[in-house]
């Protein structure tokens, strides 16, 4: 049991529980002829709660007055979107960083600022699923306001969605990470002479590697060398995957100044090889 201590709009209202804890309730229309002291059922399905001690939160409450209702049924359509197709649950930040930057988006394209995405090749390649959730937000946002936002706008949204995949201790950088997996990729295609096939399982195989790589490079959980055996298993049946990957190893040493071992480069040599042995060029 909720009962509302502030209707901030038709779509979010302040709730205190039987507690007495204070929360942030998002939903289509829960605000709508609601008073002060009315009680709202849970209904999980439809509902978001955010603690109002949440930094974010706070954030938000002092932003409310200058972004309306429509976003926020706009942003809880694109989450729940995102989560179906992603299967996963995203971080409950993601509600107020989205939708500053969806009002925001409409603001820039009604003043005909256009700002360019640096890797927006690099977020539709090797993030394809967030960004099609990109993609359905933007034909959400057209069909709302009948506008055309330009298409950099889908890998802006996918941004936030990738962002919101962490897990609340640790933030993951959409740019950042984007960046180094563009890299990686265009270091093992041009000095191994590959031809990157996209439809290639192998190929899929691969980037799904490098991602989960990129993740923890980052997020300092890189694996650890336990294994020289194999190391030296693969080095010795591999060589040219193996150079693949002390070249990736040299570059970001060189880049991010942080060195990667070897049990790391192995598992990135196996997946190298794959490409290599199924997309040699002629």
């Amino acid at each position: 049991m909720n009962k509302i201590k502030k209707v901030l709009n038709t779509s979010v209202v302040l709730v205190e529980n039987e507690k007495k804890q204070e929360y942030i309730l998002f939903g289509k229309g829960i605000g709508f002829g609601q008073k002060v002291g009315n009680i709202i059922e849970t209904r999980k399905a439809d509902q978001t709660f955010i603690p109002i001690e949440n930094t974010k939160a706070k954030e938000f409450l002092s932003l409310l007055d200058s972004i309306p209702p429509v976003y926020f049924e706009l942003t809880q359509n694109i989450i729940s979107e995102a989560e179906k197709r992603l299967n996963t649950k995203l971080n409950s930040g993601i509600l107020f960083t989205l939708m500053d930057h969806l009002s925001f988006a409409v603001e820039r394209y009604n003043k005909n600022i256009n700002i360019t995405n640096r890797v927006y090749w690099e977020i539709k390649s090797y993030y394809s699923e967030e960004f099609s959730v990109g993609v359905f937000a933007v034909e959400l946002i057209n069909q709302e306001f009948n506008i055309e936002l330009p298409k950099e706008e889908a890998a802006n949204i996918a941004f936030h969605i990738i962002n919101a995949q962490s897990d609340g201790n640790k933030t993951k950088d959409g740019m950042k990470h984007a960046k180094m997996i563009g890299s990686v990729v265009n270091l093992v295609q041009y000095t191994l002479n590959i031809n990157m096939d996209k439809e290639n399982i192998h190929y899929t195989r691969f980037i799904t590697h490098v991602r989960f790589f990129v993740e923890r490079y980052f997020n300092d959980t890189m694996l650890e060398d336990k294994d020289d055996i194999l190391f030296e298993q693969i080095a010795s049946l591999y060589p040219n995957a193996m150079d693949g990957a002390f070249k990736i190893k040299q570059y970001i040493k060189q880049v991010y100044g942080k060195n990667i071992p070897n049990d790391e480069l192995t598992y990135l040599a196996v997946h190298i090889h794959r490409l290599f042995s199924h997309n040699k060029l002629n």
